[in-house]
């Protein structure tokens, strides 16, 4: 094998894996955030229309305010559904 062959395919490789780092880096961004997306996306679309969209903009008002509660309760030991250490 030469040498740009070796290297070509070391980019490859590197590229695939920054690749799927970036997509569940994405999917993590939208699993924890998701539903604020869809109601601010919901939100857009309603006052595209012409309508009022300010109920699903209290919709991702209060999805977000979840969001954040959820996160700040989040630990180690809330993480694996372990609330005590045991002795």
């Amino acid at each position: 094998m030469t040498a740009d062959k070796k290297q070509s395919g070391q980019g490859m490789v590197e590229y695939i894996i920054i690749v799927a780092l970036v997509a569940i880096a994405a999917i993590a961004v939208f699993q924890l955030f998701g539903q604020v997306v869809r109601s601010q996306t919901a939100a857009i679309a309603h006052e595209l229309a012409g309508e009022d969209g300010s109920e699903m903009t209290q919709a991702a008002g209060d999805a977000a305010q979840a969001t954040a509660a959820q996160t700040s309760a989040k630990g180690l030991k809330s993480f694996t559904g372990n609330t005590s250490v045991p002795k």
